[in-house]
């Protein structure tokens, strides 16, 4: 089974950056996903961004299109997040996932980001 860790959340002021990152360790696949996700307080969660691990294919929403960022560094086995230009309407709970065929694998436990007007 995959394990995953998230880092790099924190306070930020609206228009400033986080890099959010996602290392994996424990079994691996030839073909996977990482996803990462959101719940804002009192929402739904939502998908930010996706990444095929094996293509590098990435998938943005188009709520931060334009502002986030996905990559990863096959070496460290981590997918990074790359938020710019943040709004305080990005304030959440981001979650990565490992994504098999359709089903997901694995979650993080989430690492919490605050943007501040």
């Amino acid at each position: 089974q995959v394990q995953l860790v998230e880092s790099g959340g924190g306070l930020v002021q609206a228009g400033g950056s986080l890099r959010l990152s996602c290392a994996a360790s424990g079994r691996t696949f030839s073909s996977y996903r990482i996803d990462w996700f959101r719940r804002a307080p009192g929402k739904t969660r939502e998908f930010v961004a996706a990444i095929s691990w094996s293509t590098g294919f990435t998938n943005i929403a188009d709520s931060v299109k334009g502002r986030f960022t996905i990559s990863r560094d096959n070496a460290k086995n981590t997918v990074y997040l790359q938020m710019n230009s943040l709004k305080p309407e990005d304030t959440a709970v981001y979650y990565c996932a490992v994504r098999v065929g359709t089903n997901y694998d694995a979650w993080g436990q989430g690492t919490s980001v605050t943007v501040s007007s």
